[in-house]
């Protein structure tokens, strides 16, 4: 079975509110025997977009940037551990859990519910900050949520961010996860290849 779990690029998709909205204008010219349309899309839109990458230069200085990284980080087994009726993620939704082996860990939460709402969801689960560092002690190295931030909706210091990215933890971003049952997978997460890049948007899919 293959899941993709990418949200789907469009001019009606939701944006974080102050990023460059998408804008997809179709191009067209007629081919030079005049025999047919010849068609291309011009394309505008943030480096964080709809299902994407974090690298820590998103957000510190000096950091690693996207292509830093190697393949092997965004390639292999992961881990969906679904977490219903929460407001926010804190370590004790994760105490639980069997992390033995677990790399890579995305987080399923109400947020998948509201991809298909007309605007913003301003109200999104995220991780909580001591979440996020008890994902770091156990050597976790890729972390996904399913929204557009893995911190709280304006938050003035992006406390979740900085634990992660200060490890090099990757953050994938505005998963939808709806109809992915919580389990273990294989995880491939190609994001663009943009270098000194911040971030970028990225295909995800998962299989079992």
């Amino acid at each position: 079975m293959i899941y993709d779990v990418t949200v789907p690029i469009s001019n009606a998709m939701p944006v974080w509110p102050g990023d460059p909205p998408v804008q997809l204008i179709r191009k067209s010219h007629l081919s030079q025997d005049k025999t047919h349309s010849v068609r291309v899309t011009a394309i505008e839109m943030g480096s964080h977009t709809g299902t994407h990458m974090d690298a820590p230069f998103h957000i510190i200085d000096g950091g690693r940037c996207l292509n830093d990284f190697a393949l092997d980080t965004l390639i292999g087994k992961a881990t969906v551990v679904e977490i219903p009726s929460a407001r926010s993620v804190g370590r004790s939704h994760l105490e639980g859990i069997d992390w033995v082996g677990v790399e890579r860990v995305l987080l399923k939460t109400e947020n998948s519910k509201h991809w298909n709402d007309d605007k913003f969801y301003e109200e999104f689960v995220y991780l909580e900050p001591d979440g996020a560092q008890f994902l770091v002690e156990r050597g976790v190295r890729l972390v996904g949520i399913d929204y557009l931030s893995i911190d709280k909706f304006q938050s003035e210091s992006h406390s979740t961010h900085f634990v992660l990215l200060t490890k090099n933890v990757m953050i994938i971003e505005g998963l939808n996860l709806n109809a992915v049952p919580q389990g273990n997978y294989t995880i491939i997460a190609l994001p663009l290849n943009l270098q000194e890049a911040d971030g970028a948007p990225a295909r995800v899919v998962l299989t079992n």
